[in-house]
């Protein structure tokens, strides 16, 4: 991704965190009123994640800006990696939310009472589910034109908002309507799950991106036939790629042929570049030169050449 594209991205990426601060804030002051006016276990639950989604929006708000900041003397690779430690913040925070949410709704199910005005709980939630869907909307929208790791998980976080609103919806209907006054603490120790569950995921996809963990086979695979298509290139070997942030890196050691003179060979590395930069804008590319057949280092791991399954389909 050349410079100029990442300006034109950022931008972006910043009106759709700041949307997700401004939906959250919204939803923090209306959830409030009803915890307070109905006293149910399941829209406590509701509001808390709510509280959690506005300091997880304002979290990614940071982690966009600064991950969005040009590569410096300190930082040669960008600043990408501050939206991976942007979401492990945010894991603490859920953690320590769901586990609150459990013990309160479990001593409420040891002496359910009923909720009062379940009517109206039901309604803010409603709304709050209209809400989140325009929103997520948004989102993807950006998350299409941007690739925004950040936003992204964003907006994952926001889809289980959606079914944590379903939920209280459900839990004051069965109390109201049904006469289940159990069903509102059950439910409160669904969402006490579901967050955790989520804190988990969230956990994971942050800890492989300050691990540099590959990228998908798929889009690995797909990366390299498009090098291994280009004329005069005779292999490609020691193969690497990661994620930081909003940013893809790759970097290989391509071989062309020992005779060629260095003019040559590098207008065969350009050519390549040019026609990845075509198919992977968003990707910064690293390019070692090799003359063909030279080995750097005995380790497989390092030396294995991904183009033979290609080399026979050039057109």
């Amino acid at each position: 991704m050349t410079l100029d594209e990442r300006r034109r991205f950022i931008p972006l990426a910043m009106r759709a965190a700041l949307a997700s601060v401004a939906m959250a804030l919204f939803l923090l002051a209306l959830k409030g009123f009803a915890a307070w006016h109905t006293g149910s276990v399941a829209m406590l639950g509701s509001l808390a994640d709510t509280g959690l989604d506005l300091l997880a929006s304002l979290v990614t708000l940071y982690g966009v800006k600064l991950a969005g900041e040009p590569a410096d003397h300190d930082h040669r690779f960008g600043h990408g990696k501050a939206e991976a430690l942007a979401a492990l913040f945010q894991v603490a925070l859920i953690t320590a939310s769901a586990l609150a949410i459990g013990w309160r709704a479990i001593v409420a199910f040891q002496s359910p009472q009923p909720t009062a005005d379940a009517e109206f709980g039901i309604g803010v939630s409603v709304i709050a589910i209209g809400a989140t869907a325009a929103l997520l909307l948004y989102q993807r929208s950006i998350i299409h034109r941007t690739g925004s790791v950040a936003i992204m998980a964003d907006n994952v976080h926001y889809q289980s908002d959606v079914l944590l609103n379903a939920a209280v919806i459900g839990a004051l209907a069965l109390d109201q309507f049904a006469g289940l006054t159990w069903a509102d603490p059950v439910f409160g120790i669904a969402i006490a799950l579901w967050l955790g569950w989520g804190a988990f995921k969230a956990s994971s996809n942050a800890i492989d991106q300050l691990m540099d963990k590959e990228w998908p086979e798929a889009q690995r695979a797909a990366f390299i036939e498009v090098a291994a298509r280009q004329p005069g290139l005779k292999g490609i070997h020691d193969f690497r790629t990661r994620r930081s942030g909003a940013h893809d890196f790759a970097q290989f050691h391509m071989e062309v042929d020992s005779t060629l003179t260095v003019a040559a060979a590098h207008d065969i590395v350009e050519n390549v570049e040019r026609a990845l930069r075509r198919s992977h804008p968003k990707v910064e590319v690293l390019i070692h030169l090799d003359p063909q057949g030279h080995v750097d280092t005995d380790n497989p791991l390092v030396e294995a050449d991904v183009t033979p399954h290609w080399f026979g389909k050039r057109v």
